[in-house]
């Protein structure tokens, strides 16, 4: 079982991923992907960017993982993301087999992993991982609300 100040550790640097978004006027949501106490992958929104509305964090890093892994199945690794996962996410990390989803903020409007659904948990899937949320919740909901504001300023 890992710790609640290894949990604070990764999600810290899901968090440094969401400032870099931020930076580049991305919705900052950041992850990192985790195996044996060992971040082998790293990701951030880059919809915007790349004009690909998959480009979600989470997404890319499960690929890169995949990609320096060899193989699709991410069995033994865990996600930590700054907000919790959309439908689309959250369906990738079950077919992705992590073993577990921590996420900072939740999402009320579309988060899939405990507030509107509990896709990765649901027992009508093959695959189970279990999720935590509100892990440095204050610290990620705070960057989601600077890009509103900012976005808000903006059109005004």
């Amino acid at each position: 079982m890992v710790s609640a100040m290894a949990d604070a550790d990764f999600m810290r640097a899901a968090l440094e991923e969401a400032r870099a978004a931020l930076a580049e006027g991305e919705l900052p949501v950041g992850c990192a992907l985790v195996r044996g106490g060992e971040i082998i992958a790293r990701a951030h929104n880059e919809r915007e960017r790349s004009g690909d509305p998959t480009a979600h964090a989470e997404v890319l890093a499960i690929r890169r993982a995949a990609g320096r892994l060899g193989g699709w199945r991410l069995n033994g690794c865990t996600l930590y993301v700054t907000l919790e996962p959309c439908p689309m996410c959250a369906g990738a990390i079950s077919q992705s087999r992590l073993s577990r989803l921590v996420y900072g903020a939740s999402d009320p409007a579309q988060g899939c992993a405990g507030s509107v659904y509990r896709i990765p948990e649901d027992p009508a899937f093959s695959h189970f991982c279990a999720s935590d949320g509100g892990v440095l919740a204050d610290e990620c909901r705070a960057l989601l609300e600077a890009f509103f504001r900012d976005r808000r300023r903006k059109s005004e």
